[in-house]
């Protein structure tokens, strides 16, 4: 079907369908470019929300537990699936909206350039139709001219009292006016003819091309919008695989959590190593008012102390210092600012949790002699080079560094038989055992 034939006669209609459909296309620019920074404020929250929840530095220690380290590894994800929004804000942005801008506008022109030449044939047709107007208009006044003057000389030649030569001025008179008939007659008669064609042709192919054109824009506008939809749901399509991931991964983390193995790691993370206090001895406080020496030296009079000792131990974490080896020596030793001095061997923590910190301290420094024994080997490699080959380097500046080595070493095994002596002590086992275990792991 053809706008040109079956719509001849609706061109302010098909006008103003034009421009409505011109102005929907642009309507659905809007909504995707809407859309396209809907896609990227969303993915940017969602980075943002992500980045806020990481666990900060001083909160490491509490992610060691399963719920807490899949919480950590969700937001990874999370962070993850922002991208993939990223990604369909970018593609939307570049494959879409920036077509669809170009595309609204050359339509635009395409349509004001048709427009002008509808409206170019519109008044030519026109200007047609108002010429052959004027010369039916003058054809018109020449026949009622030419008439009146033809009655005239039929009167004057009946009327016997006027003269020859009147007659013969109203027979002039009358075929002057049916001479100007003619003209009139055959220049309205060509009119006409001229003005059939041209209307012929405006309503038969001129204005039918130009209706067709009008089809043919208003039919790639519906065409465009189709595939734009249709790359918009593509572009969501291709990172659907990835999104997939990212909520795989979201359910390997929920996987991953133990309630048990959590429950575990608390018992590990907060054990003190104290065994519960034993029952509390009966004071017959009768028999000390009776003042009876017999009595009083039946009944210890360590066990007030002993009992104190122990529910402060085992109740209060902040004493436990007064059940170590020390006997609290430095219990009572406060900076300047009231605020108790952490000692080197953690002898302030309870005895399961000092274990694993001598433990801790232990490895990292057996880590840092290894480090250094390396480096070492490295120094002795680079100055019997330099021994054999003096042109690469002067041996004795490598020995400055291996004095300093050197020192760093002692220091560091000083520092580890320190640890080892407290960590025997902690466990309780013969100094020799965990000598000889630590040693060799340090000379490894």
């Amino acid at each position: 079907m053809s706008w040109g034939t079956e719509l001849w006669d609706q061109y302010d209609q098909l006008h103003v369908h034009t421009q409505k459909g011109i102005e929907f296309l642009e309507k659905y620019g809007h909504f995707v470019d809407a859309r396209t920074k809907i896609e990227q404020e969303y993915a940017s929250k969602l980075r943002r929300l992500a980045r806020n929840y990481l666990p900060k530095k001083k909160e490491e220690d509490d992610y060691q537990f399963t719920a807490t380290k899949a919480f950590k590894l969700m937001l990874n994800e999370i962070n993850d699936l922002a991208g993939q929004h990223e990604v369909i804000a970018e593609n939307l942005s570049t494959a879409v909206v920036s077509d669809l801008t170009t595309l609204v506008k050359s339509m635009k022109d395409d349509r004001r350039k048709f427009l002008q030449e509808g409206a170019r044939l519109q008044a030519q047709l026109t200007l047609s139709l108002t010429t052959l107007a004027k010369t039916k208009e003058k054809y018109e006044k020449a026949f009622g001219a030419s008439e009146r003057a033809q009655d005239a000389y039929n009167k004057a030649d009946a009327d016997l009292n006027l003269s020859r030569a009147d007659v013969e001025k109203q027979r002039m008179t009358s075929n002057i006016k049916r001479q100007q008939m003619d003209d009139s007659k055959n220049e309205y008669a060509n009119q006409l003819q001229k003005t059939n064609e041209l209307q012929k042709l405006y309503y038969t192919k001129l204005m039918p091309a130009v209706f067709q054109s009008l089809q043919d824009m208003d039919e790639k506008r519906v065409k465009c919008i189709q595939n734009f939809m249709r790359k918009s749901a593509q572009t969501e399509q291709d990172v659907l695989p990835i999104i997939a991931q990212c909520l795989e991964g979201i359910q390997r983390c929920t996987d991953a959590m133990d309630e048990k193995e959590d429950s575990l790691l608390v018992i590990e993370k907060y054990k003190s190593g104290f065994l519960p206090p034993g029952d509390i001895p009966f004071e017959d406080l009768s028999t000390v008012e009776s003042g009876s020496v017999s009595s009083s030296t039946t009944t210890p009079q360590n066990t007030p102390s002993e009992k104190k000792t122990s529910i402060l131990g085992t109740i209060t974490g902040g004493k436990i210092k007064k059940r170590s080896g020390l006997l609290g020596i430095f219990g009572q030793n406060k900076n300047l600012s009231g605020i108790a001095l952490q000692e080197d061997d953690f002898s302030e923590l309870p005895p399961n949790q000092r274990r694993k910190k001598l433990q801790s301290k232990l490895d990292e420094l057996t880590a840092k002699i290894s480090q250094e024994t390396g480096a070492r080997d490295g120094l002795m490699k680079m100055k019997t080079v330099y021994e054999a080959n003096p042109a690469l380097g002067d041996p004795m500046s490598i020995q400055g560094q291996l004095t300093e080595n050197g020192q760093r070493l002692d220091k560091l095994r000083s520092d580890l038989r320190r640890y080892q002596a407290w960590l025997e002590e902690a466990e309780g086992s013969p100094a020799s055992t965990l000598s000889s275990r630590t040693n060799g792991a340090g000379c490894s």
